[in-house]
């Protein structure tokens, strides 16, 4: 544990900043469960799964004393990249992980402490928030912006299914159920086969590498019951999947992937049909779809087609250089342009590459 000091806000307050191991110290589980603003991806669930895979290391910011309860708390991985730079970002491969703190200020001093971590080595620091109203700006820079989308599952079945697009997800759920199309929940390893070799077929015809196999494994392991795969069949064949993850009251799209040859069977709308059902019968309040990027437009009207709410999704980064992030995206572009044409292993191999660089 390390004990840090930050001026933080205006009023120039010193303020003491601990910092501790997430995945040891049980307050974070606490507070985690409890409150309101966390998700999946500050769970210590996840960040072993990340440690397991990439070898990222946790930490977590609070400004409350080793003796007392957790009440505040960011949370970090800390990458080492030759290509990328060292730095800590919150959280690697979430969608977004909300600083977990009662006011602003108690923000800033958590952030002014990951920024003098490692005694100035680590030149990046990286914040994915989920609020669009936090605004990092003097302490951070915009980096990268996204679209949020959720869906509020607290109506009934039937106003839901009412805000589906009629043409693009209604008629194909009746498609599905026309043509036969069966559907299998689960978490076994023959499963997790089933989901990897659609995801490879996805990623391939995406231009993107694949995450590796151990990733979706750990993911498994970890998290247990908070981490289902949900499979759509024709025939037995397996011809898309979701992997969803559960936290509190939110129910999160973390992948999907598919076959394109079956594409017109609606498969992936008739997933996220009974997806929403199943997580009525659990009192769900939330569909969290993930974030979207700016240019992708198919994937925006996928979901605004499913009913969903739209809100942005910023980025924030610390960094005086742009020297890394041009590593990053020239890493990103030489993926999109060149990874769809390699042979099957080098094509996973891109994969284990590429994502313990880019995080």
């Amino acid at each position: 544990m390390t004990l840090r000091h930050s001026n933080a806000g205006s009023r120039k307050l010193r303020m003491r900043v601990y910092e501790i191991n997430p995945e040891t110290d049980r307050r974070w589980r606490v507070l985690v469960e409890s409150h309101p603003r966390a998700s999946i991806f500050h769970t210590a669930e996840w960040l072993e799964a990340l440690r397991r895979t990439y070898g990222y290391i946790a930490t977590v910011f609070t400004t409350s004393a080793p003796e007392d309860p957790l009440t505040n708390g960011v949370a970090f991985c800390r990458l080492n990249s030759w290509l990328t730079g060292s730095k800590l970002v919150s959280i690697p491969f979430s969608d977004h992980c909300e600083p977990l703190a009662h006011n602003e200020e108690d923000v800033t001093a958590l952030i002014s402490a990951a920024r003098t971590s490692g005694a100035g080595k680590l030149k990046n620091v990286e914040i994915r928030p989920r609020r669009s109203d936090l605004t990092l700006q003097g302490v951070f820079r915009l980096d990268r912006q996204h679209y949020l989308h959720f869906l509020d599952l607290r109506p009934s079945l039937g106003e839901i299914y009412l805000r589906f697009h009629k043409d693009c997800i209604q008629r194909k759920i009746r498609r599905a159920d026309r043509e036969g199309v069966t559907l299998e929940r689960g978490n076994s390893d023959s499963i997790l086969q089933e989901f990897y070799q659609l995801l490879l077929l996805t990623r391939r015809r995406h231009g993107l590498p694949p995450q590796p196999l151990a990733w979706f494994r750990n993911i498994l392991q970890c998290l247990r019951s908070r981490a289902t795969i949900h499979i759509a069949r024709m025939n037995g064949r397996p011809i898309a999947s979701i992997l969803t993850l559960h936290h509190q009251q939110t129910v999160v799209y973390k992948y999907g992937c598919s076959d394109a040859r079956f594409h017109n069977l609606g498969a992936m709308p008739r997933l996220f049909w009974q997806i929403i059902q199943e997580a009525k019968c659990e009192q769900l309040q939330e569909l969290d779809l993930g974030r979207s990027e700016l240019g992708n437009e198919g994937l925006i009207r996928f979901k605004d087609h499913l009913g969903a709410t739209m809100t942005p999704l910023n980025y924030w980064r610390s960094s005086e250089t742009m020297k890394n992030r041009a590593n990053t995206d020239l890493l990103r572009l030489i993926s999109k342009n060149f990874v769809s044409y390699l042979p099957d292993g080098f094509f996973r191999l891109a994969g284990e590459v590429f994502y313990r660089h880019v995080g």
